[in-house]
């Protein structure tokens, strides 16, 4: 009788995982809707309405959230929006999925080098010419980049006082 009910639990664990394991989709399968709400919002970027565009990604990330494409074009809209620091993240998510993508090497690339982080877009330099074993034009954008440093900030380009001038006093 105890075996009768060790087998019958583990029979039902067998057909129930071999059920689960046949419903899922393969990692390059992405949802129809979610294909959709990208194009949606990649349109929405070309006319100028970046708002309506995260709104349309974010919703195809919520759909499915193994669609890369979708990933990038948010990156690529946090840059243009000065967030780099949010972009090198959305860029990660892209290339946890795919770490050959160059599209997300390169723009991971430029967005570190916006941040100041010239060492790790380095990295990504040197990735993305292992993988580009003739010269690619991700390979060479970035290394402009890298070349170029990074932005010079309203701090940055205000000169600093030198050292026998008096401090200028605001008056009481």
């Amino acid at each position: 009788m105890r075996f009768t009910a060790v087998s019958a639990a583990i029979a039902l664990l067998a057909l129930s995982m071999s059920t689960s394991l046949m419903a899922q989709r393969p990692d390059d399968q992405i949802d129809p809707k979610s294909l959709a709400l990208l194009a949606q919002g990649r349109a929405a970027q070309a006319a100028g309405n970046i708002d309506g565009a995260e709104d349309a990604l974010e919703s195809a990330l919520a759909v499915d959230p193994r669609n890369r494409a979708a990933f990038v074009v948010l990156a690529e809209i946090s840059r243009g929006r000065g967030l780099p620091g949010k972009a090198i993240r959305l860029y990660h998510e892209a290339l946890a999925l795919d770490p050959n993508d160059l599209s997300a090497l390169r723009g991971q690339g430029e967005a570190m080098v916006a941040k100041g982080a010239i060492v790790k877009a380095k990295e990504n330099l040197t990735r993305l010419q292992t993988l580009c074993k003739t010269g690619c034009a991700e390979a060479t954008a970035l290394a402009a980049s890298i070349a170029k440093g990074p932005p010079v900030t309203a701090a940055q380009a205000e000169p600093a006082p030198t050292a026998g001038a008096p401090a200028t006093q605001k008056p009481n």
